[in-house]
């Protein structure tokens, strides 16, 4: 089956985009939400030259949805026609739980006649971290919510440390809920990994956010 990946570059999509190519499942298409304003992807905050790097480095063709968040779903639905365009019958998403998430990715997909997909759903939230981590994937902690995670944690890697310091401060380590987000950076789906540098951590609002840019990719 030909299928587009709803892709944030974090661990949950790719988790979800390494099980259905596991499958035997044919990616076509990246797509991916991008804030205008800020000309950076939505929630994970992955600039254009980082986003392409993906796309390389994942060999699957990109589809960048520009969008002031006004028209959200407007955009999303014509990223999907693109991916359709590309021979995609379905799209396929991270979630894992969050049963209002998924209703509005349904009806998406329904009026662009694809199936939606959700190989994560009803998994057990922390045993998807440590499968990714089993898989040897590698990512990255881009933001943290401060009000329940340490400013520190932000820029380093997702790994039984930084685990141990989710677990002491009793959130969700799969950070469903906003706890944190993350960069994936390599594993198994990734033909080459992707060179990143770790700038200065700043605070936005409720967030620390470390800087994460593409240092050497060829």
């Amino acid at each position: 089956m030909k299928f587009a990946m709803a892709y944030s570059c974090g661990k949950d999509s790719t988790l979800a985009l390494h099980k259905m190519i596991a499958q035997g499942h044919t990616p076509v298409a990246l797509i991916v939400m991008i804030n205008q304003q800020v000309g950076r992807s939505y929630f994970h905050g992955a600039d254009d030259q980082l986003l392409a790097a993906y796309s390389s480095a994942l060999e699957i063709p990109l589809i960048r949805c520009q969008t002031d968040g006004t028209d959200y779903a407007v955009a999303f639905e014509r990223g999907l026609a693109q991916a359709k365009a590309k021979g995609a019958v379905a799209a396929c998403f991270g979630d894992i739980d969050l049963q209002q998430n998924r209703q509005w990715e349904e009806e998406r997909c329904e009026h662009r006649g694809l199936a939606a997909v959700f190989p994560l759903w009803h998994c057990d939230r922390r045993q998807n971290v440590y499968d990714l981590l089993a898989h040897g994937y590698k990512c990255l902690i881009k933001s943290a919510n401060t009000n329940l995670l340490p400013k520190t944690i932000a820029g380093k890697s997702l790994d039984e440390a930084t685990i141990a310091v989710m677990k002491k401060a009793n959130i969700d380590i799969c950070g469903e809920n906003g706890e944190y987000h993350t960069l994936v950076i390599d594993g198994p789906i990734f033909r080459r990994p992707l060179g990143v540098q770790v700038g200065q951590t700043m605070q936005f609002g409720d967030y620390a956010t470390a800087e994460i840019s593409l240092a050497d990719f060829k």
